[in-house]
């Protein structure tokens, strides 16, 4: 049979289409996820590059901030009132430390425009070492320079250890609803006897020494350690009586036992107990008693430039994690 032509068998293209159509849209998609990743990538790169310069312009301006004069003694140059504030816990690892606090009141001493010296306290008290510190060198200092009066100026508080301060000032002043005294010293611990028992544990401690564990927490009191202890802090006590005694003089009754009991009262009570010389602020003695209004503050601060860079250091720390999280989801 004549035939025009021989044509090959006829095949099945269906599949050969599916097939490429597959290969096209895993290309299209692998081209897709890469796009997309380049995107991201830039996307990251600009926030860190926003986070970096936002720190930085951050630093630049606490920097500056920082390095702006302060109202410290900037006007030392003329006729002012100085003032040393010390405020909180008194102890040797705090803000209102000795070494911080007798800084300030010995630059006060060494000012020629300073007319007077004014302690501004709010304390509930603390280290009786630190406090005696503060007073043994104020009394120094005065006997150095008899013409610099010290007044102490009490604000919320001044009890225990902040009154051991303020009586080596030639006089206290408070307002009338202020707590002032609290001459007394105290030891404070805790017993868990009864609780070892109940949970069954066993204590074990080896000592050296037959008071080498001297008022253990996990043992029952002792007598002996309890007449150690308060002929001790009677010592202490003793102490403060003394200091109070010489630095008030016959402005308060010595045979008032209560006085050294460890009570408070407030600035009107201890106005009549000679605990205070007066009501007044800290403005109204610059004002009324030194006649130098102007107050300039001495007392030395934290280096905040150096707290800021650790706050800044462990933000940037932060940061950091922060920005690894946001790459990774």
């Amino acid at each position: 049979m004549a035939t025009f032509g021989d044509f090959p068998p006829q095949q099945n293209t269906s599949t050969t289409s599916e097939k490429d159509k597959a290969d096209l849209q895993w290309e299209r998609q692998t081209l897709r996820d890469i796009a997309f990743a380049a995107i991201r990538e830039q996307r990251n790169s600009r926030r860190w590059g926003y986070v970096f310069k936002g720190l930085i312009l951050l630093y630049l301006f606490a920097f500056l901030f920082l390095m702006m004069p302060g109202g410290s003694t900037e006007s030392a140059g003329k006729p002012h009132t100085a003032l040393v504030e010390i405020s909180g816990l008194i102890s040797a690892d705090s803000e209102a430390n000795a070494d911080r606090i007798v800084t300030g009141i010995r630059n006060a001493f060494d000012s020629t425009q300073a007319k007077a010296l004014i302690l501004r306290l709010n304390t509930p008290g603390g280290s009786p070492v630190q406090s005696g510190i503060i007073n043994d060198e104020i009394r120094r200092l005065r006997s150095t320079r008899p013409d610099f009066p010290v007044y102490a100026v009490i604000q919320d508080i001044c009890a225990s250890g902040g009154y051991y301060i303020a009586v080596a000032a030639d006089e206290i002043y408070a307002d009338k609803a202020s707590i002032v005294g609290s001459i007394g010293v105290r030891m404070d611990s805790f017993g868990f006897t009864e609780a070892i028992d109940k949970l069954g544990i066993e204590r074990r401690s080896l000592t050296a020494g037959e008071n080498k564990a001297f008022l253990d927490p996990f043992k029952p009191l002792q007598p002996n350690d309890i007449d150690h202890a308060n002929a001790m802090l009677q010592t202490i006590h003793q102490q403060f009586i003394d200091v109070v005694i010489d630095g008030r003089g016959e402005r308060i009754n010595a045979n008032n036992s209560e006085l050294f009991s460890g009570l408070f009262w407030s600035g009107e009570q201890s106005l009549e107990l000679g605990l205070i010389d007066g009501l007044a602020s800290s403005s109204q003695v610059a004002r009324d008693k030194v006649g130098a209004e102007e107050i300039i503050d001495y007392t030395p601060r934290p280096n905040y430039l150096d707290r800021f860079a650790g706050t800044l250091g462990a933000s940037i720390g932060s940061t950091l994690r922060n920005t690894a999280n946001w790459s990774l989801q």
